[in-house]
């Protein structure tokens, strides 16, 4: 087996030469490439900003997964009532940053794609296809994830998992490519840029200088966030030319589902609409005029989507843990949340008892002191501090203790 394996490499290492020669006599070497942008100096800087934003965008993307899918070890609190707003926000603004940062980064190294270098050993091998798997992850990554704030899927797969998935191979390949390239990163940050009229390594070259170039790719990747964060710092709408959410929607606040596209115009708006609590002490059916005679509760919540716009109003309603007493649910008891839409991922959603104890998680009935617009979950839609929108249950119709 080791025999046929070792004459296996021998047998790609001749073909590779053959490779090489063609290139050689007709192709563009990597010595051709003679502007100083292509540079371990560049590339080192560059690259370390581009990592930090994959990693941070990797690290708030687990976040928001195991909200959305939480494990009996995870645990994410309910303050404060804000923080899956910023942690989203940032997941989604670094993935932002980051394409400029990628594009500049590919530019710098891409001179090494011509040519064929050696196999080399199991590390050299294994760092090569580190490198061809980090850039075809990342670049679907980045796109994807684009297309996904923009609500265009032209794919036929679910985004959530299969971005999950190479989330994992993305920041996997991240890791050993650094590990194998750390002695070059370190010696390319070491170095330093030279500036325009330096010219102790040779006659003086043409063109904008590196640091030029390292500055025009860090503000790109700040412009491309100040383009986008209006849609999660409000104060910043007005730059925000390319946000996808401006902030606008019925009542003030965005939506992404309407009661339409949910099919659930006839149901939310039948006259014998009730909401079914249900729990250990029974089961209580509450019309809206029922819901409407309990103690109400005004709190001022956003609505977080993992497309990481976000917006605050004021919500008010019932109080959940009040419902969860009169059907008789314990302190650690959790709330399972159905809506009136017939199918969907999110029809169902689970709210922690952490949550549900909560002041401020509410049965909505009201938002901006008016009725819910339709849009926002009339007659009845459940609003939780640190919770995506997504689990933000619009249209209830039923209410379990788990």
């Amino acid at each position: 087996m080791g025999r046929d394996l070792g004459s296996a490499v021998n047998a790609l290492d001749g073909l590779l030469d053959r490779l090489r020669t063609k290139i050689d006599e007709t192709g563009p070497r990597t010595t051709d490439f003679t502007s100083r942008w292509h540079d371990e100096r560049v590339a080192a800087r560059i690259g370390a900003a581009l990592g930090t934003c994959f990693t941070v965008c990797f690290v708030t993307g687990l976040l928001s997964h195991f909200v959305q899918h939480p494990q009996p070890w995870f645990v994410w609190p309910a303050h404060p009532a804000s923080l899956y707003r910023y942690t989203q926000g940032l997941h989604v603004l670094t993935g932002i940053a980051a394409v400029p940062l990628l594009l500049v980064k590919l530019w710098t190294v891409y001179p090494r794609l011509f040519g064929v270098p050696r196999l080399g050993g199991p590390v050299r091998m294994l760092e090569r296809a580190s490198v061809a798997a980090l850039v075809a992850s990342a670049l679907f990554q980045l796109l994807t994830g684009l297309q996904n704030i923009a609500h265009w899927y032209p794919w036929g797969f679910s985004f959530p998992p299969v971005h999950y998935a190479l989330a994992w191979v993305s920041i996997g390949a991240i890791a050993v490519h650094v590990a194998v390239q750390l002695p070059a990163i370190r010696l390319g940050l070491s170095r330093p840029l030279q500036p325009l009229g330096d010219h102790a390594e040779g006659p003086p070259p043409e063109g904008p200088s590196r640091r030029w170039l390292l500055g025009a790719a860090l503000a790109g990747a700040a412009g491309a966030v100040l383009a986008t964060a209006g849609q999660t710092v409000s104060w910043l709408r007005w730059v925000s030319v390319l946000a996808v959410r401006t902030g606008e929607g019925p009542q003030g606040v965005p939506v992404n589902k309407t009661a339409r596209g949910a099919g659930v115009l006839t149901a939310a708006t039948d006259p014998g609409w009730r909401l079914t609590v249900t729990g250990p002490g029974g089961t209580r059916s509450l019309s809206l005029a029922d819901l409407t005679a309990l103690p109400q509760h005004d709190v001022d919540l956003p609505i977080a989507c993992v497309e990481g716009w976000s917006a605050v109003a004021t919500w008010t309603g019932v109080r959940v843990r009040d419902l969860a007493d009169a059907v008789g649910a314990g302190p650690d008891a959790s709330l399972r949340f159905t809506s009136l839409q017939a199918s969907g991922g999110y029809r169902v959603s689970e709210l922690p008892a952490r949550h549900v104890r909560a002041a401020e998680s509410l049965v909505a009935l009201r938002v901006g002191g008016e009725p819910l617009a339709l849009d926002h979950g009339y007659p009845a839609r459940l609003i939780a501090p640190s919770r995506p929108g997504v689990l933000q249950t619009k249209w209830l119709s039923r209410i379990e203790v788990i």
